[in-house]
């Protein structure tokens, strides 16, 4: 090892590292191959607007629990019909804003009424 002190001891990698590349263990590759599988469950998401936001005139969507929050935003987007830049606040429950990267189906698992994820929106911040 260049520029090792001499008494320092060579570290050798663990016996896993060693392995090929196509004697990857089945159980990784099958982990893997399953991570890498998009979830097709649904959930169904009401959109409900606050102050002075435009109401849908349908509120209730079915939405694959597997994608983040910014798809559900970028689809309220497209249904309103707003472009990037229009002020666009999103809420649960009338309590606090998700971050565009929590997925879907952990909002829902945690915070879903009567089996919908409500999702509230405003052209201004309502909450927080």
């Amino acid at each position: 090892m260049a520029g090792a002190a001499p008494d320092t001891p060579i570290r050798s990698l663990p016996s896993w590292a060693h392995q090929e590349a196509n004697q990857i263990p089945e159980e990784a590759i099958s982990a893997l191959e399953t991570y890498k599988k998009k979830d097709p469950a649904k959930v169904v998401v009401r959109f409900k607007a606050v102050g002075n936001a435009p109401i849908m005139k349908q509120n209730f969507y079915k939405i694959t629990a597997s994608n983040r929050f910014q798809a559900v935003i970028q689809f309220l987007r497209k249904e309103l019909g707003w472009k990037t830049g229009d002020p666009l606040f999103t809420y649960i429950n009338l309590a606090f804003s998700p971050a565009p990267d929590d997925t879907v189906s952990n909002l829902f698992k945690s915070f879903a009424t009567d089996g919908h994820l409500i999702v509230n929106y405003s052209t201004t911040a309502a909450w927080g």
